[in-house]
């Protein structure tokens, strides 16, 4: 079957999508070994939490909605990303390290890495979402995701807070990573929607050099 990157008019039986079973094999191989290689059970159980949920959500709405080839990619790529920091935590990530000493940074910037992919590959399928699911207006699909993405990134922080100051105290330092950087928050939130106007902007100027609808 070929590589679609719009979302077909018919709905595809996951069966019958190959595609979906190497993103789908992929993923769990990964996740699994995360689980096995982990050095903090605990940070990977508060890591996992929002990934079995948003893994569900795939799950349940496939019958109904499916993405494109292209946005299960995309999803794919950021849970890899994700649940790979989970197993070491975001602060001791073993591939942050190796940038930290190959382009001299003072800190381990995987977390950065994550939060910038969050708005940079998830856009693209929020935008499938707005467009097709949902019935939106180009205009208004194209500023949804950077809002939510926006929105979703200060939410996100606060439940960090919360987990790392009520919830959990003793995981904090884990499971926040601001490797004594008073700004981590900001940052990451701004990373994100960088990273979303970024992937809209990029989709939007593609479509109209090259004459492309993204959703059929």
């Amino acid at each position: 079957m070929p590589f679609t990157l719009a979302i077909s008019p018919n709905r595809i039986p996951f069966k019958h999508n190959p595609w979906l079973w190497i993103f789908l094999t992929s993923f769990t191989v990964l996740w699994i070994s995360t689980l096995i290689g982990t050095n903090d059970l605990n940070n990977w159980l508060l890591e996992n939490t929002l990934t079995a949920l948003f893994f569900l959500f795939l799950i349940v709405s496939y019958k109904k909605y499916q993405f494109s080839d292209l946005s299960y990619l995309l999803i794919t790529v950021y849970l890899c990303l994700h649940v790979y920091g989970a197993k070491y935590t975001y602060a001791e990530n073993p591939f942050g390290y190796w940038l930290k000493d190959y382009m001299g940074w003072e800190r381990n910037h995987y977390d950065r890495i994550v939060h910038f992919s969050f708005g940079f590959l998830l856009a693209y399928p929020m935008r499938e979402l707005f467009l097709k699911w949902v019935k939106y207006p180009n205009l208004v699909a194209w500023v949804l995701p950077i809002e939510i993405t926006l929105s979703v990134s200060g939410f996100y922080e606060l439940i960090e807070w919360a987990v790392a100051d009520i919830f959990f105290p003793s995981q904090g330092d884990a499971y926040l990573g601001t490797q004594g950087d008073i700004w981590d928050a900001q940052k990451d939130i701004f990373l994100a929607f960088l990273g979303a106007i970024l992937a809209t902007t990029i989709v939007s100027l593609i479509k109209k050099i090259f004459k492309l609808n993204e959703v059929k």
